[in-house]
């Protein structure tokens, strides 16, 4: 019999792109009536322990994770889920891609500029706190200083268009991803699906190349997945044979307005024994 359990598997924080800081995230999961939270910062593992910590303090199960991008598509995200905590070839690509990050805020500054639009560095390095400097820190700045009137405005005209890839930092293939995280003693986890923009043949056939490099699971529950989505992912899930994930992509009220904290009911019987 399957036993469910009120999860949120897709979180972020302080330490790469979120609001909040671990600590916070895991408060207000808390409140919220999440049992089991899974933190997975941008190409980080650096607010586990932080989190950890305060899961013990409030009652909360907390599932060490980590969300990274695939070099095939710039929406392919790959999150881990359940890994050890030495998971030193996933650390090792953590330090390669934030070298890459440290690299490509130059270009992002210099590209703005060439747009009209003049930031500081100081200023988004300042707002970052973290070691992950990311798109929704500049994206603040620009939007703190009136370049823009939202910071989804700052995404659709200057750092999510096909002008901005060009400067885009290193990302790994999926099998490259999916690998580290199991080398940790992970699960990997194909992200809100929805956003590869695919037709339904296309998304299965990528699925299922996923599957035959070890993919385990599909984000199945998201806040922007209609029903008729959600649908569809668990049927696919379920011919593959794969994991049904899901979670709220939270990044704080400031960064996504829309993703806020959810408890979602869900057998994670797949992510037994869960790490201390």
């Amino acid at each position: 019999m399957n036993r469910m359990t009120m999860v949120d598997l897709h979180t972020h924080t302080s330490a790469s792109d979120g609001q909040y800081s671990p600590s916070e995230v895991v408060c207000m999961a808390r409140n919220a009536g999440i049992d089991c939270l899974a933190i997975t910062d941008h190409d980080t593992i650096s607010g586990l322990q932080e989190a950890k910590n305060a899961g013990q303090e409030y009652g909360i199960t907390i599932v060490r994770g980590i969300e990274l991008g695939a070099k095939e598509d710039r929406h392919m995200h790959i999150v881990g889920l359940n890994f050890c905590e030495e998971a030193r070839e996933l650390q090792s690509l953590c330090n390669k891609l934030k070298q890459s990050r440290d690299e490509r805020k130059y270009r992002i500054v210099d590209f703005l500029k060439e747009k009209g639009i003049e930031i500081s560095l100081d200023e988004v390095t300042e707002i970052a706190g973290g070691e992950v400097i990311a798109r929704p820190h500049f994206a603040q700045v620009m939007l703190r200083h009136g370049y823009v009137s939202s910071i989804r405005e700052a995404f659709d005209c200057y750092l999510d268009t096909e002008e901005y890839q060009k400067i885009e930092r290193y990302k790994a293939p999926a099998a490259e991803c999916i690998d580290v995280i199991h080398q940790g003693g992970g699960k990997a986890v194909l992200a809100h699906p929805y956003q590869l923009g695919m037709a339904d043949e296309a998304l299965e056939q990528l699925i299922a190349h996923l599957k035959s490099v070890g993919l385990d699971g599909i984000e199945c529950y998201y806040p922007q997945h209609t029903p008729e989505m959600t649908r569809k992912y668990l049927e696919i899930a379920r011919k593959y044979d794969l994991h049904i994930s899901g979670g709220s992509d939270f990044h704080g009220e400031a960064v996504h307005p829309d993703n806020l904290l959810k408890p979602i009911p869900l057998d994670i019987s797949w992510l037994e024994p869960l790490r201390k």
